[in-house]
């Protein structure tokens, strides 16, 4: 395994495929969703283990609400029975979660679920795990002009980050998306401009510790530049500090 330093340190996923894993076994979708609960509690785990310090994930976007009624409101349920019973564990493990989306349209019951699990592990450091739930990454960047242009400050690059609803935190140093589709589905559309971008064939369900490392090896097997030459880059990885 890499050394610690090495990162990624923000680790975000588009966790696809649920439904089709289900469908593959003549499943209803909604087993393929709670299968994918099982394997994000596996990864947080593995996460925490090789040091990465941030977990985004894409748990149900903007865009979801137009899947059919049924499957809509089981994931709703099924995101209201994980807080209930993983929460405690979450805080015992260190880790600390965070929702990022648009509460305006969930329930009642889901919004004080949300809180009170941000409440009750703010004060974890071992890894953040952030879950975008309800959102869209074009709904993200407009609440933070919005917010920018409420308060009448000046719209620029660095005061759109401090406003995004994600946090002024480190940008993703690799975004993996499973289930063999190749897009970002607006997902971090502000925050990738300068990810390592992995795309995997696997379900969600059956992705991994495993599939996660070979993300992480070839995540390191890339040169990273920035907007610099390949020389640069070399060059400044072997001056003396």
């Amino acid at each position: 395994m890499a050394h610690p330093d090495a990162g990624p340190h923000h680790l975000a996923i588009v966790m696809d495929g649920n439904g089709r894993w289900a469908s593959k076994r003549f499943l209803p979708r909604l087993a393929g969703h709670k299968q994918g609960v099982d394997t994000l509690k596996r990864i947080v785990r593995a996460c925490a283990q090789r040091h990465i310090a941030v977990l985004t994930v894409f748990a149900f976007s903007s865009e979801n609400w137009n899947r059919p009624q049924e499957e809509v409101s089981g994931l709703m349920d099924l995101l209201a029975g994980a807080l209930a019973r993983e929460v405690s564990q979450l805080k015992q493990d260190g880790v600390r979660l965070r929702f990022v989306g648009d509460r305006s349209g969930l329930s009642e019951r889901v919004r004080v679920g949300l809180s009170r699990a941000e409440l009750d592990t703010a004060d974890n450091d071992v890894l953040t795990l952030n879950v975008c739930f309800n959102y869209g990454g074009r709904w993200e960047i407009a609440q933070a002009a919005a917010q920018l242009a409420a308060r009448g400050e000046p719209i620029t690059e660095t005061s759109l980050s401090q406003a995004m609803a994600l946090g002024a935190g480190p940008d993703p140093d690799l975004l993996i998306r499973t289930g063999g589709e190749f897009r970002l589905s607006n997902f971090l559309l502000w925050q990738s401009a300068y990810t390592e971008l992995y795309f995997s064939p696997a379900f969600w369900p059956d992705f991994d510790e495993q599939a996660l490392d070979q993300a992480i090896a070839e995540y390191h097997a890339r040169e990273r530049r920035f907007g610099k030459t390949s020389a640069q880059v070399t060059h400044a990885s072997v001056s003396p500090v």
